[in-house]
């Protein structure tokens, strides 16, 4: 009789995080201040919880060119784009600030075009993008339909989801919203396609989208 071992698959690591519960708006503030601007660090408060996310390789990967990904078909379909990044969406009023991996003004492009978003008064950003590989104490879900955003992209290293507002809940889509055409197999290609040459997924992905006009 041959012995078997029981053997443990490694989980992927896209981000160490730790977490601080029991915080008041203050509090997180004062940490904010504190880390400064120059960090790679992401903070994400949500009433009370301050996640800081330390992302590695494989979710900066991910996260960029989820981010390329869009710009592509934005700038294809003629249409305007404000990046925001992972700019910090404070809203004090709720109690919620996070920092997304991405954040994009498409359809709302032209009210805050060539100035400084204010949260308190503009629209939130009309597509959010996370890159969650990792374990997060954060309802991400919750957190973002409270902020308003219309449609919100979660990847997970392996699975492209996608949320759009309704009735002020996430119900996930199989396709986006803003565009409608694009199959969930055409980001896994180009994420694939990337891995081994960035120049060439984006020539690609460029003349995917031409064909579809």
């Amino acid at each position: 009789m041959v012995a078997t071992a029981n053997v443990t698959v490694p989980q992927p690591i896209g981000e160490k995080r730790v977490a601080f519960h029991h915080l008041d708006w203050q509090a997180y503030q004062q940490i904010l201040q504190a880390l400064g601007e120059s960090r790679s660090a992401r903070l994400t408060y949500d009433r009370g919880v301050l996640e800081i996310t330390m992302p590695l390789e494989d979710h900066e990967f991910a996260a960029e060119l989820m981010g390329r990904f869009i710009y592509f078909l934005v700038s294809e379909l003629g249409q305007r784009i404000k990046s925001m990044r992972s700019t910090t969406i404070e809203r004090e009023d709720l109690n919620r600030s996070p920092e997304p991996d991405n954040a994009f003004y498409i359809k709302n492009q032209p009210r805050v075009a060539g100035r400084t978003v204010n949260f308190q008064d503009d629209p939130p950003p009309d597509l959010v993008v996370e890159v969650d590989i990792t374990h997060t104490d954060i309802d991400k879900l919750s957190l973002y339909a409270a902020l308003g955003v219309p449609e919100f992209w979660r990847f997970n290293g392996k699975e492209w989801r996608i949320y759009q507002l309704q009735d002020g809940r996430y119900e996930e889509q199989e396709v986006s919203p803003t565009f409608p055409f694009v199959p969930k197999a055409k980001l896994y290609e180009f994420l694939t396609l990337a891995r081994q040459d960035e120049i060439e997924a984006e020539k690609s992905l460029r003349a995917w989208i031409k064909q579809q006009k």
